[in-house]
């Protein structure tokens, strides 16, 4: 058994412990020397490229562009929109001296970017022509989180920003809806993540939204994780920052914006969902190795087993598959196993002398630790039926996990112990007031995840009065 392993704590042991442990055995991320900050290491950033690649993808499918935007904004633009400066005060942080001159107006690093965004839209934008405008932008943000840990909640993060204008409200609507809908078709078909979709309550909205529809995703410990936000913006950002366009009928008025995000801590969120004891299970669509070929030697069979491993691996990569070949002579094979399946590698494929004599390999999948016997003949088209497989199984693995923890209250007695004893998701009515909503966070740590389109009537389990149906949980 690998070291790293066997150091691992159980993840129904000591949940924090297991993530934290994880994170640095599998080389994904490494504290930095400012608190909440942290470096993502090579094997953390080629997973974070895969989910990256096949969003920008996406993006680009529905009309988006690249651009990218200045990292400092000036004190005068956050403050324009009042809300919105008032939502991310406390986390801005602020430089006030450039080289060895104070500066006249202090600039905020970037903790999101619609105020400087706005700016540039502003001369951007002069006639209906101009619109839709549908630019995105990948880059960092600083945030000054009081409690971090590493993807999940950290001071500084990577993540991409939409940011689109509209000629109305309905159009901006249906941007906001789209883009919603982008998020929650790769939760589900590249990370195996059966995220639940929905608006946050008005407390819970994005500073300065008229409205926020949210990916909401249950962690393999019953805590939810807010994966992804798109933000219908409304006029009100326009309004702040005078972006004007002459319409159709040659008249003068404020245009209709979204923004949408999406960030690392979806790492995180691949983590806390599929891995387990053995460390990290990952979906073969944002893998960095697909599979990894293990040659088992013996003294003097070690030459010609390793030249049989290294003739397959440039035959399976050059099938187009993302292919290891794990040469190292220092470790056992045993040990080697351990430590891929640590990383999480969905496959496993080994060659021993007995396999290169019947012509065959064995393959053992992550997911399961299944075992397979496979002849040579054929094996690229095998492994790519057998990745399909393994995708389709951790999505539905994951889906089972959330409906077998999602529950009906029907009582409040009811709502605090599933949500103290069994955690997960909670259906439950809700009035709408804020005073119930904060009542049931104080009392229990719940929070309202989401407002789900689809919403029955209901008494609220607090106040007794008229409600539509919320979903609840702890959250990180």
């Amino acid at each position: 058994m690998s070291e790293a392993v066997e150091k691992l704590t159980k993840r129904n042991e000591d949940p924090s412990k297991w993530y934290l442990q994880l994170v640095r055995l599998a080389k994904l991320a490494d504290y930095g020397p400012v608190r909440g900050m942290f470096a993502i290491r090579p094997y953390g950033f080629a997973i974070w490229e895969r989910i990256q690649a096949d969003l920008d993808a996406r993006f680009k499918a529905t009309g988006h562009q690249n651009a990218y935007f200045p990292l400092l904004i000036p004190e005068s633009f956050l403050r324009k929109e009042a809300e919105h400066v008032e939502g991310f005060d406390p986390e801005l942080a602020w430089v006030t001296i450039g080289g060895r001159e104070e500066l006249e107006e202090r600039l905020a690093i970037r903790p999101t970017s619609e105020s400087i965004i706005c700016d540039f839209y502003r001369n951007w934008i002069q006639s209906y022509r101009d619109l839709p405008l549908l630019i995105n932008q990948w880059c960092n943000v600083l945030r000054w989180e009081m409690v971090t840990r590493p993807f999940l909640r950290t001071a500084e993060f990577l993540w991409q920003e939409g940011h689109t204008v509209h000629a109305t409200a309905g159009e901006a609507r249906e941007e906001t809806l789209k883009m919603l809908g982008v998020y929650r078709d790769c939760f589900y078909e590249a990370l195996t993540i059966p995220v639940l979709t929905g608006a946050k309550s008005p407390s819970e909205r994005f500073a300065g939204a008229v409205e926020t529809f949210t990916c909401e995703a249950l962690m393999g410990d019953g805590r939810a994780l807010q994966a992804a936000t798109s933000h219908d913006l409304g006029q009100n950002f326009a309004r702040a920052f005078d972006i004007t366009f002459l319409d159709e009928n040659q008249e003068r008025v404020h245009p209709c914006q979204t923004s949408w995000g999406f960030s690392t801590r979806t790492i995180g969120g691949l983590i806390l969902v599929h891995g387990d004891d053995r460390g990290l299970k990952l979906p073969p669509k944002i893998a960095p190795t697909e599979a990894v070929i293990v040659p088992i030697w013996r003294g003097s069979n070690k030459g010609a087993v390793r030249r049989e491993a290294e003739a397959l691996y440039s035959e399976l990569k050059g099938s187009g598959l993302r292919m290891e070949v794990d040469l190292d002579e220092e470790h056992s094979p045993g040990w080697k196993f351990s430590e891929h399946e640590l990383r999480g590698v969905p496959v496993r494929v080994e060659l021993g002398p007995k396999d290169i004599e019947k012509n065959q390999v064995v393959l053992v999948r992550r997911d399961t630790r299944e075992k397979e016997f496979v002849a040579r003949a054929g094996l690229a088209e095998r492994l790519q039926g057998l990745l399909e497989e393994i995708q389709d199984n951790m999505l539905q693995q994951a889906t089972e996990f959330r409906d077998a923890n999602t529950r009906q209250a029907e009582t409040y007695e009811e709502f605090t112990e599933i949500i103290e004893a069994k955690r997960g998701f909670v259906v439950a009515p809700w009035d709408g007031t804020d005073e119930t909503e904060q009542k049931i966070k104080e009392e229990t740590k719940a929070t309202i995840r989401l407002l789900p389109f689809d919403r029955e009537e209901g008494k609220d389990l607090v106040s007794g009065k008229p409600g539509n149906t919320a979903i609840f949980a702890r959250a990180y």
